[in-house]
């Protein structure tokens, strides 16, 4: 049986139920309120606010206005935008959000009910599907799908189907975690692959217990090129499930990430070292798939400042301005980027002051995808101020598979469930109701 685990929408990381109740409460607000709550809040006159226009920090002035009064233009997120062949009708996008029920690492047919709930209440936005293992190696946690063999490219078919007879545009994440697994995930119990040698710091949580991440292998050149050809491979196993196209997963301490930062990546040779080298497994990976879907049906994600994984990177602008520029001769479909505010939290705006993605939403050619912590009225700032093109919502998408509405009529939402985030049945997956009349 999985261990119990906490949920992070944006690293898609777990950790144990024991480990998280001990951390600080930054997903939530401490002091218990929604996210509409703090949509309402009353600002200050000296209150200190962040570039969207949001409180980040109190004052102690009298009231001078609040967001309900200014009502943000929600058709800023209704907005039509293309994105590669697609024809989004929204700004808002379901994330990539790890749920560790695919039994064998395959789909079950309750991701059909799952997915065909968030594809109806999307109103023809984009969907882009959980973490999807690109080879059995690439698995980094229980209970994940997999896009490397034929049961799971027709289960996978069948969701597809679903989910794009409601006008949804449907991409996989193609996603090899690496050194962040274990070898009770691996393939003969071998150690998990990586950049170079070196172990993740911190436990990794197995079905017995936290256990030291192992020591790697680090792959030699013949490994990094069938690597290369396993998500050439994916891609087009899901293009032939009927995605309309692929995410290539570069972020968060996982595989490819761990060639891009320089901590995990001690190589000396053309893969490592200098960032023209670091990135070049990113790049090559990238072109294969490329190659394999079309550049018009591929995206791509990043986390420049984020550490998860013992990957922090000490000049992150330096190695993101030239990875983006790299990738701009491919002419993606979008480039997905994950703010500072890693944890995802609200309350940690002013906390980033130096960080920020402007830089490369400026650098990229094409469609530019925000994730973390937003909320409807940051999400509309964020689109007003040409901070990006598209935002990402997870936890509240998950437990509000008719957001867009909600959103639009300022509706309550759903509380999340926690307990249920990963692992499980129905319950916290499939129950999570609609708004009155909705007709699901």
């Amino acid at each position: 049986m999985a261990p119990s685990r906490a949920f992070c929408e944006h690293c898609q990381s777990l950790i144990s139920a024991a480990a998280y109740s001990s951390m600080p409460s930054r997903n939530d607000f401490s002091d218990g309120k929604t996210i509409d709550d703090t949509s309402r809040m009353e600002f200050s006159s000296e209150d200190k606010l962040d570039s969207f226009g949001l409180v980040k920090q109190k004052g102690k002035g009298q009231p001078a206005y609040t967001a309900q009064s200014r009502q943000a233009d929600i058709s800023e997120l209704f907005q039509p935008l293309n994105v590669g062949r697609a024809k989004l009708r929204n700004r808002i996008v379901y994330a990539p959000l790890t749920r560790c029920r695919a039994t064998g690492n395959v789909p079950q047919d309750n991701a059909i009910k799952y997915y065909t709930q968030r594809a109806h209440g999307c109103e023809g936005g984009l969907i882009i599907a959980e973490g999807t293992a690109v080879s059995e190696s690439g698995r980094g946690y229980p209970d994940v799908p997999g896009i490397y063999d034929q049961e799971q490219i027709l289960q996978w078919k069948k969701i597809t189907e679903a989910v794009k007879a409601h006008g949804a545009t449907f991409y996989c994440q193609l996603w090899h975690t690496g050194r962040v697994s274990h070898s009770g995930l691996q393939p003969n119990a071998a150690a998990p692959v990586s950049s170079f040698a070196t172990a993740c710091a911190g436990d990794v949580y197995t079905p017995h217990g936290p256990e030291p991440y192992p020591i790697p292998t680090a792959l030699d050149k013949a490994g990094i090129a069938e690597m290369v050809d396993v998500f050439r491979q994916a891609a087009r196993n899901a293009i032939d499930a009927g995605f309309d196209g692929v995410e290539v997963h570069g972020a968060n301490g996982y595989l490819i990430d761990q060639f891009i930062k320089p901590k995990p990546n001690q190589r000396t040779d053309e893969y490592g070292g200098s960032v023209q080298n670091r990135c070049r497994f990113a790049l090559e990976v990238i072109q294969a798939v490329v190659e394999e879907a079309g550049a018009d049906r591929v995206g791509l994600r990043l986390s420049a400042f984020q550490e998860f994984g013992d990957v922090a990177d000490p000049d992150p602008y330096a190695t993101n301005k030239y990875l983006i520029k790299e990738i701009n001769r491919f002419n993606l479909a979008y480039l997905h980027m994950v703010e500072p505010r890693a944890s995802g939290a609200e309350d940690t705006a002013g906390q980033f002051e130096d960080q920020d993605l402007s830089p490369f939403r400026k650098l990229f050619n094409g469609p530019f995808m925000a994730a973390g912590g937003y909320n409807r009225e940051r999400a509309i700032a964020a689109l007003k101020q040409d901070h990006a093109d598209l935002i990402t919502f997870g936890r509240h998408y998950l437990a509000n598979p008719d957001l867009p509405r909600r959103f639009r009529e300022s509706a309550p939402l759903n509380k999340y469930d926690r307990a249920t985030f990963y692992g499980g049945d129905d319950k916290g997956y499939t129950d999570y109701p609609f708004l009155p009349d909705s007709h699901e």
